[in-house]
């Protein structure tokens, strides 16, 4: 299925918590170093305060996302009102909501062919451990972000 459409959700077992409306979900690896440092960066320049955070091991992930999604950790997963987006199709949604300069760098990122994009994604996410090190567990939000972090 393509990026830019609305990929299907599974059934969850719980009713799902409830969200705004125009809640954009950034799920990422909790115990992966980069993947934090991601979270670090994007909550730095989340000027607007848009973007909500969870981990993909967490309860939201298993409400909201694919079984695929939350076993296959090698993903970054970015939830929006119009659609799930993963790899560098999250990267670039997640630019562009964002806005300013982040938005045209996501739109000069998005002229590049998607399987050439996710090339470059896909090494990176196989040596992330390796590079950027594994955490024993997920990130503890501090108190200024907790309320931009789902469990």
């Amino acid at each position: 299925m393509s990026a830019t459409t609305l990929e299907p959700m599974r059934q969850a077992v719980t009713p799902p918590m409830a969200l705004p409306t125009d809640a954009h979900i950034v799920f990422f690896d909790g115990v992966c170093g980069f993947c934090n440092v991601w979270v670090d960066f994007l909550m730095k320049r989340d000027h607007h305060r848009r973007l909500l955070f969870a981990p993909l091991q967490g309860e939201t992930a298993r409400q909201r996302l694919t079984d695929a999604d939350v076993e296959n950790l090698h993903s970054l997963v970015f939830w929006t009102p119009d659609g799930c987006y993963r790899k560098t199709a999250a990267v670039v949604r997640i630019g562009w909501t964002l806005g300013g300069v982040w938005s045209v760098l996501g739109s000069f990122l998005w002229l590049i062919p998607r399987p050439l994009r996710d090339i470059g994604y896909n090494v990176i996410a196989r040596n992330r451990y390796r590079l950027f090190g594994k955490k024993e567990t997920c990130r503890l939000p501090t108190p200024d972000e907790r309320a931009r972090f789902l469990t």
